[in-house]
């Protein structure tokens, strides 16, 4: 069976002062906290989703 490939996804500034839009994806990503950190698969939506918000988190391959 194949491996889902996963990224790591770290949130590295703050959404104060950001979009709504911008906001709720990061809530929806689980990123809630500076420097927070969540493995998620590398899905298009998942990156669909990074895209929107890439000036605020960091993503690093997690396989």
């Amino acid at each position: 069976m194949a491996k889902v490939r996963e990224v790591e996804i770290t949130l590295v500034k703050s959404s104060i002062g950001r979009p709504e839009k911008h906001r709720r994806v990061l809530k929806a990503l689980g990123l809630t906290k500076l420097n927070k950190t969540v493995r998620l698969p590398a899905s298009q939506t998942i990156m669909g989703m990074v895209r929107k918000v890439s000036h605020l988190v960091e993503v690093k391959d997690g396989s």
